[in-house]
This record gives structure tokens, C-alpha cells and sequence, in this order.
């Protein structure tokens, strides 16, 4: 069976709060229940973990390699930020969709720019938890062509 991870960056602990007219009123335990239903759908295991801390999901991005097949990964604000993530996901060489809750390209400036863009598979954004279910789709369809 694969094993997916999916990872949510910092904030991303509030949601269902946090400026609910740009992500919604969804919790990320909602979230993740659908992430972890979906996945018994397409007959894959779903891990989901959220940090507000760089160096955790570095670490967690780290170690996945050894327990996971592929990665979903919301960086959040570190989308914009950290070459540190980048390179984790680089070092690995594990398969990874990018997600967004909100559509990036069309919030101010500084969010357009993802620096982890290029090394994903591919990049989801502005459908709210659906952005996250087709990025778990996407992911699995990858890595089923791959075998």
C-alpha cells in the first residue's frame, strides 16, 4: 500500500479561524479526516502533520523517505521563504504536489513567487480543501504510473 504524507505549514493550525474570507471556515482536522477518507478510497495511508517550525518539517521531509512513497505539501508562508525546505525536498527525492488553500497568483506580490515550485510535480491552488484532495490524487495517479 502507499504511504502518502501530507504536510501543512505554519498557521495552518488555525484554520476554521484564521481570516476565514481567504481559507475558508474549514478546521485542518477537517482536513485531514477527509485526507485520511479519501485515501481509503484510492487504497493508499494518509499521515498528516502540521508545524509552525521550519526545522520540524525539514526534519519530517528528512525522514520520509524512508517510511513514505510521496508527499503533499502545503509550505504555507514558507512557500515564499525557505530555500531550507526547498532543498530537503530536493535532497530526498521524494515525489511532492504543492498545495494552497488560496489561489497564491492572485493575492498580493510577495506570494506569487514559490521556491518550491520547481521541484514539485506540480502545484494546486485556490480551491480551499479541495486543493489538498487533488493534490492527493494527483500524487497517487504519479507514483501508480511509476510501478
Amino acid at each position: 500500500m502507499l504511504r502518502i504524507l501530507v504536510l501543512h505549514g505554519p498557521n495552518l493550525n488555525l484554520l476554521g479561524t484564521r481570516e476565514p474570507m481567504v481559507y475558508g471556515s474549514t478546521t485542518l482536522e477537517e482536513i485531514n479526516e477527509a485526507l485520511v477518507t479519501l485515501g481509503t478510497e484510492l487504497e493508499v495511508s494518509v499521515e498528516a502533520r502540521q508545524s509552525n517550525v521550519e526545522g520540524e518539517l525539514v526534519s519530517w521531509i528528512q525522514q520520509a523517505s524512508s517510511e513514505f512513497e510521496g508527499l503533499v505539501f502545503n509550505p504555507a508562508a514558507y512557500t515564499h521563504t525557505s530555500i531550507a525546505l526547498r532543498d530537503a525536498v530536493t535532497a530526498v527525492g521524494l515525489p511532492m504536489v504543492e498545495v494552497h488553500l488560496s489561489n497564491i497568483h492572485s493575492r498580493e506580490s510577495f506570494r506569487r513567487r514559490s521556491y518550491l515550485a520547481s521541484v514539485a510535480l506540480g502545484q494546486i491552488s485556490g480551491f480551499g480543501l479541495q486543493s489538498y484532495e487533488l493534490g492527493l490524487r494527483a500524487i497517487v495517479h504519479a507514483l501508480q504510473r511509476k510501478t
